[in-house]
């Protein structure tokens, strides 16, 4: 007996050391598979990758994401289209995803532009306007799904039109107040339906959207939501972005970004202009400030790669913004600022496309952020 027990503890242990091996094995393939990257420029690229991160509102955070890039019909004639996605879970039993995409058709006939996302997540909420308190005046917890698809005819040099539908409900909406005295709820608080539908009109010249080397990118897009289609409140939304990339030397790029975002009508709270994110006003929570107005811009400086090295570069960033309730009261004494830096690090080279890890500085704090692709 003792002998038949001894002989199934070593087989466990061997299937234990056979499992690690093979898993080991497994990660070093797939590391090899990311790093490595020798494919041909036209084939697609694949990756996944586990995310962790903590917040006070949240606890641990557990996440997979993931990140498909390739060119129509694999030829490189084609500008560079990208789909990504990201799925979570934390300790508090909240959860969510989302579906972020930028296609190109063949010859660049169409351009697609959207995002798909679901959260059951909470959002700090400061209040409205470019004086909001410092303090987080409640925490909102909802179910939030939003859908926002473009899609763009190309016309010819560059120049892209079509419609724009924008789609978000918001529903079992609670606010957690920090305070009770004093707290005006903003337009939405019991919950809503938005289907704002409109147009567009876009020029873009940039051939790889990840990572742009030289270029201009300038949207102009105009959209209505009307309670007739099914939407909660009736109002206006015109969004204007206009970005400008200039090669410096051989490796490095200066890059421009001037963004508005223009309301008019009953704006529900989370439909009205959010400073801050990954992506502008980096440092500031999205959403830290917001009203009807908004008007930022941020330039950036990027050594890809860096003069020492075929896989690292870096880039420096500052920018500013400032929300309003109406265009008459912008006012230079209300402005913010952010700035910052951080390395990147050549994911695909045969595609260009970087990571970034951005260490990002306002006068309230600062934020970390990590992403594939450049912020814009």
């Amino acid at each position: 007996m003792k002998n038949l027990l001894l002989a199934i503890a070593m087989l466990l242990q061997i299937l234990c050391i056979s499992s690690q091996v093979q898993a080991q094995s497994l990660f070093k393939k797939y590391i090899h598979h990311v790093l490595k990257d020798t494919s041909d420029q036209a084939k697609p690229k694949f990756i996944f990758y586990p995310t962790v991160a903590y917040a006070p509102e949240t606890s641990f955070e557990f996440g997979i994401s993931t990140l498909l890039v390739y060119r129509a019909k694999q030829d490189t004639n084609n500008r560079l289209s990208e789909i990504s996605s990201f799925s979570f879970l934390t300790l508090q039993s909240q959860y969510g995803g989302y579906i972020d995409h930028a296609f190109y058709t063949d010859k660049n006939r169409f351009f697609i532009l959207g995002l798909i996302k679901y959260q059951n997540f909470p959002l700090s909420y400061y209040g409205i306007g470019p004086n909001a308190t410092k303090e987080v005046k409640a925490s909102i917890s909802a179910t939030e799904f939003r859908f926002r698809e473009r899609l763009l005819y190309k016309l010819g040099h560059s120049f892209y039109t079509g419609p724009e539908v924008d789609f978000e409900l918001m529903r079992n909406v609670k606010f957690d107040l920090q305070n009770q005295d004093q707290f005006v709820y903003p337009l939405g608080k019991d919950g809503f339906t938005d289907l704002s539908l409109g147009w567009g009109l876009l020029f873009d010249n940039r051939h790889n959207v990840l990572n742009v080397r030289k270029g201009f990118f300038a949207e102009l897009a105009w959209l209505n939501s009307q309670p007739a289609w099914g939407s909660s409140f009736a109002f206006n939304s015109l969004f204007t972005d206009l970005r400008y990339y200039k090669p410096v030397g051989k490796q490095n790029v200066f890059a421009f970004q001037l963004f508005g975002q223009f309301n008019g009508g009953q704006v529900p709270f989370n439909q009205l202009a959010l400073m801050g994110g990954e992506r502008l006003m980096r440092g500031y929570y999205l959403g830290r400030y917001r009203d009807n107005q908004l008007i930022a811009s941020q330039a950036e400086f990027r050594l890809l790669p860096l003069p020492f090295s075929k896989r690292w570069g870096a880039a420096a960033f500052a920018g500013v913004g400032e929300v309003s309730p109406s265009l008459s009261a912008f006012g230079l004494n209300r402005l913010q600022w952010s700035a910052g830096f951080g390395p990147r690090f050549l994911i695909f080279p045969e595609k260009d496309v970087f990571t970034r890890f951005d260490l990002a500085f306002t006068r309230e704090g600062m934020g970390f952020y990590f992403f594939i692709g450049e912020a814009f």
